[in-house]
């Protein structure tokens, strides 16, 4: 085959077209810091950055999930503190009120005090966190939006005494792949009509009777509400245990994710650089070539 001075030329033109998307390729990976810019630059690579970044931003989502997960608990431990003070508080005054020393006027106040801590214990069952209720099960907002718990009157005897608008299902957060977890608190444990019966009815044995023993039967049951909290935030803190170890796992995952996440797509800078360095002297080493190749024309005798 006769090779001729265009097919010289031809060859060294596709050779450089060839060079230049090269140089231009290198230089694309060094100011984006990618492998690829482009699913065309290499299909697997870009398949397997689709499966990692789902995998990323499953794991961000999580990670966001357990920050609500920490707000209804921390919230709900918050309050469950509260009420173990105020209950606390009522078995003082339960003991103070059996006391025979006590007068009726004594007394009186003491079922004040009684009346205050069970309307405070009521503002606390109707805590709202981030426009929710946290101890209304899954009816987070409410009875149409006022308060699930609500007291009608002192006679725990009568049929509307004690209004609850909420329910005892559980409130559940995807804190993992599959796993869910219950953040909130069973009401029925602690914020239940026992609880706000046996308080009005103390308030009103003080008011009404002078009867020791009938006022220390007070004792026992304001100690049997203080065991229902005591469990129900032993409960809690097992879940926020468990909730401590799946963050953790958590965390480690995202950081593996993003490795190789990372290995997978990001450039190595130094090889790029290398890379670009050894084109840019293969590329000088062609221009320089391909100006021989080209034969002298008429015109450069007529100069």
């Amino acid at each position: 085959m006769r090779v001729t001075q265009s097919m010289l030329t031809g060859n060294m033109l596709r050779n450089m077209s060839s060079s230049y998307e090269k140089l231009g390729t290198y230089m694309e990976q060094l100011s984006t810091g990618k492998k690829i810019n482009r699913p065309s630059d290499d299909p697997v690579i870009a398949m397997k950055g689709m499966d990692y970044r789902t995998q990323v931003k499953n794991i961000e989502q999580f990670e966001r999930n357990m920050g609500e997960v920490h707000n209804w608990m921390d919230n709900s431990d918050s309050s469950l503190d509260k009420t173990q003070k105020a209950l606390s508080r009522l078995r003082e005054l339960a003991v103070q009120g059996a006391n025979g020393t006590y007068e009726e006027g004594q007394r009186g106040n003491i079922a004040s005090e009684v009346d205050q801590i069970k309307e405070h214990l009521v503002e606390i069952a109707n805590t709202k966190v981030n426009n929710k209720y946290i101890f209304s099960g899954t009816e987070t907002t409410g009875n149409d939006g006022d308060p699930p718990y609500k007291l009608n009157g002192d006679d725990p005897t009568a049929a509307n005494f004690f209004e609850y608008a909420g329910n005892q299902d559980a409130v559940r957060i995807e804190v993992s792949e599959g796993t869910k977890i219950d953040v909130n608190v069973q009401p029925d444990q602690i914020f239940n009509e026992d609880l706000f019966g046996d308080l009005t009815d103390f308030a009103n044995e003080l008011r009404e009777g002078d009867d020791d023993e009938a006022l220390g039967e007070f004792i026992s049951k304001i100690d049997t509400h203080i065991n229902n909290n005591v469990n129900a935030r032993a409960d809690l803190g097992a879940k926020q245990n468990r909730i401590d170890l799946i963050e953790n796992r958590i965390q480690e995952q995202a950081v593996t994710a993003k490795d190789m996440m990372s290995k997978n797509e990001d450039a190595d800078m130094e090889e790029v650089i290398m890379d670009l360095t050894s084109q840019e002297a293969v590329h000088r080493a062609a221009l320089s070539g391909g100006a021989r190749i080209i034969q002298p024309t008429l015109l450069d005798f007529l100069r």
